[in-house]
This record gives C-alpha cells, structure tokens and sequence, in this order.
C-alpha cells in the first residue's frame, strides 16, 4: 500500500538517498525529503531531528536515513522515544527490523551499501509487518 514516507540523509548518503528517493517514487509512494540538498558536508544529527519531528507529528509514521556509514544517523535518531531506527545491512535484517523491532526508520550507510541492495532492504523493510506477540512486550520496554 502507498503511502507518505521522509526521506534524509547527510552528505555522505545524498547520492544513495537520490536513488532510494527514485525507488520510493517508482513504487508509488509519496516522498517528503528533508535533505540534504547536496553533496556539500552537512551534520547527521540535523536530519535525524528533522526526521523525529516529522515522525512525532505524525505527517509521516515511516521514514529513511542515510550517512555515510548508517551508524551515526540511526544513533541520533534513537535518542527520540518514538523514533525506533534500524541500521540494516542486507535482506535480513531489514525483514527482522520490522518483524520483531517494529522499527519505523530504516537506516542505510551510502559508502557501506551498495544500491542494489539498499533498495532490496527498502522494499522488504516496506513490505514487512510487525508480528507484535512475544515482541510487543520488548518492543514497549524502549520507551
């Protein structure tokens, strides 16, 4: 099912940000990109404030960060009770972020993951439900 999804990224993520963008719009989602708006180097923390906010403020429940590695932006992310980020790496973990994490941000490291497989880890991440039971009550323990 389409639906509105952020979309941020450092400088180092612009370039795979521009093509997770591309995806989202192929698979008939609507994107709201909140930057960067280029290569030139810019601060993570920024983006994954601005991607909490829209988070908290419900214009979107579902969004995607990238940096360079993936590991600073999703920290930065995490520390907003409601933002539940997930550095994935390939097809798996991106399935397993949302099955037993119920994660609501991916994130992906633009100089650590290759397009192809970002975009994988997109659709899964995407296409995958939370399946709650023995997971909800970890998942509430995050808060």
């Amino acid at each position: 099912m389409a639906e509105k999804i952020a979309i941020a990224s450092d400088h180092a993520g612009y370039d795979l940000k521009i093509q997770l963008k591309q995806e989202l719009e192929r698979l008939g989602h609507e994107v709201l990109d909140l930057g960067a708006d280029g290569p030139a180097s810019v601060d993570y923390p920024d983006f994954a404030l601005k991607m909490a906010e829209v988070l908290k403020a419900g214009t979107v429940a579902r969004g995607v960060l990238v940096c360079g590695s993936g590991i600073g932006i999703s920290m930065a992310a995490n520390r907003h009770k409601h933002v539940r980020a997930a550095l994935v790496h390939d097809h798996l973990t991106a399935k397993l972020s949302r099955q037993h994490n119920n994660a609501n941000v991916l994130c992906l490291g633009g100089r650590t993951t290759g397009p192809d497989v970002a975009k994988d880890c997109l659709r899964v991440f995407l296409e995958t439900e939370f399946e709650g039971g023995r997971h909800q009550n970890r998942v509430a323990k995050f808060c």
